[in-house]
């Protein structure tokens, strides 16, 4: 028999036994679905977890201070005051940095008329804008002339813009920070989170000012750094090691006081992670297409026993056994198949609208839909072989003579 007219003969025992046929693909639907969704899922959360750290800025490196060790006991990683906005001017000094931002924070309240609001206080220089990739919404950023004379002007972040019930037409206005009056020259561009960390909710301060009112001393929390060339970044992250070793007399060997984050590393550990969380939901997921397998099985061997007098009649009149396996075997196939397609559309619509609902959008992988076509083929391969070799070894005269 030709391959059409063994599909146009599977789909009509199929079409005889619609409700039958609907339950037995109903495995295959769920399990193609959920590995569909699954892996979109983590394709997904992987390319927002990865907008979020490329959001932090541009061929990003960011320098912490060490840890305090006081009485034998470690403090939390960042607590020593080991970098100076001295330290910043000798980074920015090498070459291929192209913008450093040093930065000191503390907490504060802030109040607008009748609003007000706990938040981060920034004190930082006019290189932030650039090196953490900030965009300006309203207003202007903070000026070298504001930081050389200590001016009390503010950029505030979209979200304490908000909170304060600021917004365009409140340039100029004065809110007060624990008490002291500051002008605000600027509202940013919104970014979101990263983790439970939100990128918006901050005031922004020149440098100096900072040191005037808030703090005092040379010290910096943080150090941002941007490097010319994405493929420099790690030359550049050695550079400013050794350049950090000899100004704090760090010797060879030793242990520095200092700490470099990298985002692409950052970023390799995040995809690393993802990726074997994809793997391991999918695998969990392929549970579900073994299952529907065995219920192919389980129906194209009742199938066979229905229908024995039939391959009887048929090896009566000159079919071969590898025609009635090749009927018994498309049989199944088109069931994995039909199984198969159901379940990409369901996995697909699956991953569309978990996707809107977590902010990452649709992530749709076109070789994640031929495997499940595979698999799901693999599948009606693998457990229909069994029925039909049962059905083609049939002996015509008993056949005949079944009941």
């Amino acid at each position: 028999m030709s391959v059409l007219e063994l599909l146009h003969l599977a789909v009509s025992r199929l079409a005889a036994a619609r409700l039958r046929a609907a339950l037995t693909m109903l495995g295959v639907v769920i399990g193609v679905g959920a590995v569909i969704a699954l892996v979109g899922v983590g394709d997904g959360a992987t390319r927002g977890i990865t907008n979020q750290l490329e959001g932090l800025g541009t061929n990003l490196l960011t320098i912490n201070p060490g840890r305090v060790f006081n009485a034998g006991t470690f403090g939390a990683a960042g607590s020593a005051t080991t970098l100076t906005s001295e330290d910043a001017a000798a980074i920015g000094q090498l070459q291929g940095i192209a913008a450093v931002a040093p930065e000191i924070a503390t907490n504060g309240l802030v109040i607008s008329g009748t609003q007000n609001t706990t938040t981060s206080i920034v004190g930082t220089t006019p290189s932030f804008l650039t090196v953490r990739n900030y965009q300006i919404w309203q207003g202007s950023f903070l000026t070298d002339a504001a930081d050389a004379a200590s001016l009390r002007v503010a950029v505030l972040g979209a979200t304490t813009a908000g909170d304060l019930g600021l917004g365009q037409s409140d340039l100029g206005r004065t809110i007060t920070i624990d008490g002291i009056p500051f002008e605000v020259i600027g509202i940013l561009q919104p970014k979101g989170s990263v983790g439970f960390a939100s990128q918006d909710d901050q005031v922004l301060i020149p440098m100096s000012t900072m040191r005037s009112h808030f703090a005092s001393g040379d010290g910096v929390r943080a150090i941002y750094v941007s490097v010319t060339n994405a493929n420099q970044i790690s030359v550049a992250q050695d550079t400013i090691t050794a350049t950090l070793e000899a100004r704090h007399r760090i010797p060879a060997g030793g242990t520095d006081d200092f700490t470099i984050a990298n985002q692409a590393q950052l970023l390799g550990t995040v995809n690393s992670i993802s990726g074997l969380l994809t793997i391991l939901l999918a695998g969990i997921a392929s549970i579900s297409l073994v299952v529907g397998g065995i219920g192919i099985m389980n129906i194209m061997l009742v199938s066979v026993r229905e229908r024995t007098r039939e391959i009887g009649v048929r090896k009566a009149i000159g079919a071969r056994r590898r025609d009635i396996l090749a009927q018994f075997l498309v049989e199944a196939l088109t069931l994995s198949l039909l199984g198969g397609m159901l379940g990409i559309g369901l996995g697909l619509g699956a991953s569309w609208v978990i996707g809107i609902i977590a902010g990452w959008g649709f992530a749709f992988s076109p070789v994640t839909v031929l495997l499940a076509v595979g698999f799901s083929l693999a599948v009606g391969i693998v457990f229909g072989v069994w029925p039909a070799r049962q059905a083609a070894r049939l002996d015509p005269v008993t056949a005949l003579r079944y009941e």
